[in-house]
C-alpha cells in the first residue's frame, strides 16, 4: 500500500512536470515552433478542432511557421482562429498556406516573459509540493491504522521528500532552458 501512495506521487509529479513542459512550450521565443499554435481551435464544419489535426505545421525558417491545411476550404476559417487567438502574430494567407512570420522579441519583452516563465516554474513547484503533501497524509493515515510503524513512516516521508526534490530539480531546469533561449539574441 505505501509503495502504491509513492509511484502515485511520482506518476502525479511527472505529469506536473509535463504541464510545466507545455505551458512554457506555449511561450514565443522568437523563433517559430509548432507548438506555439496547439491551443488554437479552428470552427471546422460547427466543431471546434484543433489545429494540427487539420493542417500541417511546418517551420521551414528560423522565424517562419507555415500551415498547410489538408482541406483547402478551412483556409479561412484557419485565419479566423489565429487572428482571434492570443498568439498576437498576423497570419499571412496566400491562398494554398498560410504563413506565420514570428517577429524578433524587444529586450524589455524577453524579460518579462522570463518574468512569466519564473512565474509558471513556480506553480508548477506548487503543484509538487501539494502532491507531496497529499502522499504524506496518506501515509499518515496508514500509520494511524497501524498497516506501517512510526519508524517506516520517516522512511517512507523521507522518500516522497526525495522524489518533490527530484521533481523541483527537474522543473527548475526546464524553466533555466526556456529562460536561457528567451534571453539570447
Amino acid at each position: 500500500m505505501s509503495q502504491e501512495i509513492l509511484t502515485t506521487a511520482k506518476e502525479k509529479m511527472g505529469k506536473a512536470e509535463a504541464a510545466l513542459q507545455r505551458e512554457l512550450g506555449s511561450i514565443r521565443a522568437g523563433r517559430a515552433n509548432a507548438s506555439l499554435l496547439d491551443r488554437i481551435q479552428v470552427e471546422y464544419y460547427g466543431t471546434a478542432t484543433p489545429l494540427n489535426q487539420i493542417a500541417q505545421i511546418t517551420v521551414p525558417e528560423a522565424r517562419v511557421l507555415m500551415i498547410s491545411p489538408f482541406d483547402k476550404t478551412s483556409l479561412q476559417d484557419i485565419e479566423r482562429a489565429i487572428m482571434m487567438s492570443d498568439i498576437g502574430i498576423s497570419p499571412t494567407n496566400d491562398g494554398t498556406v498560410i504563413r506565420l512570420v514570428i517577429p524578433q522579441l524587444t529586450e524589455e519583452r524577453r524579460k518579462e516573459l522570463a518574468k512569466v516563465v519564473r512565474k509558471e516554474a513556480e506553480n508548477g513547484k506548487v503543484a509538487v509540493r501539494n502532491i507531496r503533501r497529499d502522499a504524506i497524509d496518506e501515509l499518515k493515515k496508514l500509520e494511524k491504522s497501524k498497516d506501517i510503524s512510526e519508524d517506516e513512516l520517516r522512511g517512507l516521508e523521507a522518500d516522497v521528500q526525495k522524489l518533490t526534490d527530484a521533481s523541483i530539480k527537474n522543473m527548475d531546469a526546464i524553466s533555466a532552458e526556456k529562460e536561457k533561449e528567451l534571453l539570447e539574441v
